[in-house]
C-alpha cells in the first residue's frame, strides 16, 4: 500500500489542490506499511478503526473521534485512486480500491438564515467582510468562488465565474441584482479568506448566532428563493449544482411551504362547514 500511495502522490502533482491531496495521502503512511494492495479492505478497516477512536477534546474535555468521518473518507479516497491507477497501469491484477468502503457521513446542515438575521450579523463586520457576506447570499456562490472574482469577471449585468474557479469546473453566469450592485465596488476582495472567516466568527457571536457557518449563506440563498416560489431547477443553476438531484436537499422546504398553504385552505373549508 505504501507504493500505491506513492503512485497517488505522483498523480496528485497535477491536481488543483495538490498539497491538500498529498497531505491526505501521507496521513495513511503508518497503516500503508503494514498491508499489501490485495489487502485493501483490511487496510481500510484498520484505518477507520484507528482514526475513529475517541479522544478528549482539547477545549471541552469531552470525548470525540480523532478524525471526522469526512476527513477519513478524504484519505481513503487517495488510497482508492492510487489503487485504481495501479490497476490501470497493470501493476495489480484487479482494482482493489473497489473493496474500500467509505465511512457514513451525516453532515447535512439545516441552518437557514432570514435576510434580517444576515443583516444583523453583517452589521458587526467591516465593509469588505459585509461585501463577501451579501455577495454569498445574493449569488449563492461558495466562499472560495467569491475570493476568485476579478474585475474582468464583473460585467454590466452579470458576474461570470470561469470554470476553473468553480467547484464543479463549469462556468456559471449570475445576474447582478440591485441589492448586490453596491457591494461590487469591494471586488476583488482586498481581504484574505482567513480575515473574512475571523470577522464572520466574531460577528456571529455578537449577533447571538454562534452556531452559524459562512456556508449557511449559500443554503439560505436557496431557502429564501424557495420561499419566494422559485423552482428547484432554477435554484440548481444559480448555485451551480452539477445536477438538480443535489438541489433536492431543499425539497422539504418546498413541501413545508405547500403544507402551510394547504393548512390555510383546510381551515377555510372547516369554517365553511360550520
Amino acid at each position: 500500500m505504501a507504493a500505491i500511495l506513492a503512485i497517488f502522490v505522483e498523480h496528485s502533482a497535477a491536481l488543483r489542490s495538490a498539497d491538500t491531496a498529498k497531505h491526505h495521502a501521507k496521513r495513511l503512511g503508518a497503516w500503508a506499511e503494514k498491508y499489501k494492495a490485495s489487502q485493501a479492505q483490511e487496510f481500510a478497516d484498520h484505518v477507520i478503526r484507528d482514526m475513529s477512536k475517541l479522544i478528549p477534546d482539547r477545549k471541552t474535555g469531552k470525548m470525540k473521534p480523532a478524525y471526522a468521518p469526512a476527513t477519513i473518507n478524504r484519505s481513503l479516497a487517495c488510497a482508492k485512486k492510487g489503487l485504481h491507477l495501479a490497476w490501470r497501469q497493470r501493476l495489480v491484477p484487479e482494482n482493489y480500491g473497489l473493496r474500500i468502503e467509505s465511512v457514513a457521513v451525516n453532515n447535512k446542515r439545516e441552518v437557514f438564515l432570514t435576510v434580517e438575521q444576515v443583516k444583523k450579523i453583517a452589521s458587526f463586520c467591516t465593509p469588505i467582510a459585509q461585501a463577501a457576506i451579501w455577495a454569498a447570499l445574493l449569488t449563492g456562490a461558495r466562499r472560495g468562488e467569491l475570493f476568485k472574482i476579478e474585475s474582468q469577471h464583473i460585467g454590466r449585468d452579470a458576474i461570470t465565474f470561469p470554470a476553473s474557479n468553480t467547484k464543479t469546473l463549469r462556468m456559471r453566469v449570475i445576474p447582478i441584482i440591485p441589492a448586490l450592485r453596491p457591494w461590487l465596488k469591494y471586488f476583488p476582495l482586498e481581504m484574505t479568506l482567513y480575515g473574512v472567516q475571523s470577522s464572520w466568527r466574531r460577528a456571529r457571536v455578537k449577533a447571538g448566532m454562534p452556531h452559524v457557518n459562512f456556508h449557511d449563506l449559500r443554503h439560505s440563498c436557496a431557502s429564501i428563493m424557495l420561499g419566494l416560489g422559485v423552482d428547484l431547477y432554477t435554484i440548481s443553476k444559480i448555485l451551480g449544482h452539477a445536477n438538480v438531484q443535489t438541489t433536492q436537499r431543499y425539497a422539504h422546504l418546498q413541501v413545508d411551504a405547500q403544507r402551510l398553504a394547504l393548512d390555510k385552505l383546510s381551515q377555510l373549508v372547516a369554517v365553511s362547514r360550520k
